[in-house]
């Protein structure tokens, strides 16, 4: 998903947050890149360090405001301990011009995590939104061909796994090629799978794990936890991670993003059935863009039209993640953007908000609260979580 600004935050409101989040207040003036120093001795109640006990770790989507606005980024540095480049790493980003690079908002986001001493899942390489208009214009006017786009996804795939070679813990190697029916498929009028044939998944993570043989390879997708209802779309992923596996392909993890609706009937119970179904799989899980949104009054201040939402949005979040701590193969869960302020979800679906963790003054809101109290509770005996391969950036 995209993530964009939606409003900014008044100074006094800032600076009031970061007391309320239990950072240090030197933060407010410190540079991102020098925020790791003041980080020594982290909140023992910060969501990253009560996580940490049971192996959990917990992280959030940043775009560049987050990382540029000190009162924004203390939150992200002290919170979570894996980032996730929100547009950074995506093909339009890093290449918007063919053979013309712009890594500096990836290059930003490493160096933030590694002062923070955080993880990163980069996001993404295989979707058919967010692409170069060089590629999109190309393939529809004849200019590429089918051979030609296979190599230019190689080489886009080479070119960024390898400039980042050894510092991404998980890669979201294709993203959202599932249909929204019951039953669900691949999709076949897909971008890639359309223009590039139906193989293209299967060499996508090939390329990958052959650019970062070291980096966990994830399939993400929305939906794919029982959001649906139906289960349908869990079936489907389920399909191709199993059929890929099968063929032996290098998929590692399935990414369930976990936007949810408080509009909508969820069962958590669903999710943590279909989280071990894919563990069933030999494989790693990760809740990777967990939000849940309601109507709200305005895009600006959020806030929900009914009152019963302010207990039927922190319920939803807090039963995600005490079904992913259920099971030591879901190693990470991230939140899709921590303050309302920047969510993505008032630009795209109108009339509602109030998704994230935090407020759109940076205060932490009652979800945020009900996932301490979990976490807290957790460390007396949810499962820890399995070992992976951890590098720093």
């Amino acid at each position: 998903m995209d993530v964009r600004r939606r409003s900014v935050l008044t100074a006094a409101g800032a600076a009031g947050a970061v007391g309320a989040a239990g950072v240090l207040g030197s933060a407010g003036t410190a540079s991102a890149a020098a925020l790791g120093a003041s980080h020594g001795h982290r909140d023992p109640n910060s969501l990253r360090e009560l996580a940490e006990k049971v192996g959990l770790r917990i992280g959030t989507a940043i775009i560049p405001q987050d990382i540029n606005t000190p009162a924004w980024a203390a939150v992200a540095a002290s919170q979570f301990s894996v980032v996730t480049p929100g547009n950074e790493m995506k093909w339009q980003v890093v290449e918007p011009t063919q053979g013309v690079f712009d890594w500096s908002g990836a290059d930003n986001l490493v160096a933030f995590a590694k002062a923070n001493d955080q993880l990163i899942r980069g996001h993404t390489f295989c979707w058919h939104n967010q692409l170069p208009n060089f590629l999109t214009t190309g393939v529809a006017n004849g200019s590429i061909n089918q051979t030609q786009l296979l190599d230019l996804l190689e080489a886009h795939i080479f070119t960024e796994a390898g400039r980042y070679r050894g510092k991404i813990w998980q890669w979201d190697v294709c993203n959202e090629f599932l249909t929204d029916s019951n039953p669900s498929g691949v999709n076949p009028n897909d971008f890639w799978i359309k223009n590039a044939g139906p193989d293209v998944i299967e060499r996508a993570f090939r390329w990958a794990h052959q650019a970062d043989p070291h980096a966990l390879l994830f399939y993400n997708d929305y939906n794919i936890g029982g959001e649906d209802g139906s289960n349908a779309k869990f079936q489907a992923a389920f399909n191709l991670a199993q059929g890929l596996l099968e063929k032996g392909v290098p998929i590692h993890g399935i990414g369930i993003q976990g936007h949810l609706d408080t509009q909508f009937g969820w069962s958590p119970q669903r999710l943590s059935d279909d989280i071990g179904k894919y563990a069933s799989l030999g494989l790693k899980v990760a809740i990777t863009e967990a939000d849940a949104r309601t109507f709200v009054n305005n895009p600006t201040d959020q806030v929900p039209t009914n009152g019963l939402e302010n207990f039927a949005q922190p319920f939803e979040m807090d039963e995600m993640l005490k079904a992913s701590l259920a099971h030591p193969e879901l190693i990470s869960f991230t939140v899709w953007g921590f303050t309302d302020a920047d969510s993505w979800v008032p630009g795209f679906f109108t009339g509602e908000g109030f998704a994230t963790i935090y407020d759109v003054n940076l205060n932490p809101k009652q979800a945020y609260l009900s996932m301490q109290s979990t976490l807290k509770l957790a460390a007396l005996g949810a499962p820890h979580r399995v070992r992976t391969r951890t590098p720093h950036p």
